[in-house]
């Protein structure tokens, strides 16, 4: 088992910044690939980015690519995404998930491919 808690989430204006963390805790935190999702109201769950086990291969949405950034710490057991010129369509709760990994490189962008997933936390971007 692997628990997921996100925090980091907030109130910010239009063109702000935010970092979003997601702490891990069970299972090696290193066999991992980790992701990050969002799902506004009325909307589907939707892939933002992902990091593979070694964090050398990252992948992000077009939507978000040149203003996130996906990272992890393996001596915290925590990925970040940070998230700067926010803007009002990037509001939504922001999901932190695990997969397994079966290589070092690998990365995953659809919801149903992750193991676990955290709580979730609100990101609210005001215009």
């Amino acid at each position: 088992q692997v628990q997921l808690v996100e925090s980091g989430g907030g109130l910010v204006q239009a063109g702000g910044s935010l970092r979003l963390s997601c702490a891990a805790s069970g299972r090696t935190f290193s066999s991992y690939a980790m992701g990050w999702f969002r799902q506004a109201p009325g909307k589907e769950r939707e892939f933002v980015a992902t990091i593979s086990w070694s964090g050398g291969s990252t992948y992000y949405a077009d939507s978000v690519k040149g203003r996130f950034t996906i990272s992890r710490d393996y001596g915290k057991n925590t990925v970040y995404l940070q998230m700067n010129s926010l803007k009002p369509e990037d509001t939504a709760v922001y999901y932190c998930a695990a997969k397994r990994a079966s290589s070092s490189t690998m990365i995953a962008t659809v919801s149903y491919d992750y193991d676990y997933w955290g709580q979730g936390t609100q990101v609210t971007v005001s215009s």
